[in-house]
């Protein structure tokens, strides 16, 4: 079974204001926008494809642990601790809430940002293996 399904190929995100947080996502992020109506959005950017999707006012992706610590359920992946200082330096100063980089315990270390529409997501300085494998970033022996 697990040779079946390949990857993720869409994400899809709650927002206020479609034509809003499309601004904001490639102004921000770099997206570039498939298409675009009152409803919804379609943006390409990591690698994948994300809808933004017009939901009731105070929605997002978050949620809450069984401790009540509010959680993203998107990790996006940089190659290496530069490119995490790089990445939440640069969002930072097109003033995205950014986290502080955290050494959380596990190999690289990780920052978390949120969106206009306050949706949580975590960024890790680590490629997973199969992304390098995949796209041969790894040197081979």
């Amino acid at each position: 079974m697990k040779e079946i399904l390949k990857r993720v190929g869409t994400t899809y995100l709650p927002v206020s204001d479609v034509e809003e947080s499309a601004k904001w996502y490639t102004s921000k992020l770099g997206a570039e926008v498939n298409y675009q109506d009152t409803d919804k959005a379609i943006l390409n950017f990591a690698d994948q494809s994300f809808f933004l999707v017009r939901a009731k006012t105070g929605e997002n992706a978050n949620f809450y642990d069984v401790h009540g610590t509010e959680c993203f359920s998107i990790t996006f992946e940089v190659d290496g601790a530069e490119a995490l200082k790089m990445l939440r330096n640069d969002l930072f100063t097109k003033g995205v809430r950014v986290g502080e980089i955290e050494d959380r315990g596990h190999s690289g270390n990780n920052f978390v940002f949120y969106d206009s529409d306050g949706n949580k997501f975590d960024v890790w300085s680590e490629l997973s293996p199969t992304f390098k494998r995949i796209y041969r970033l790894e040197h081979e022996s």
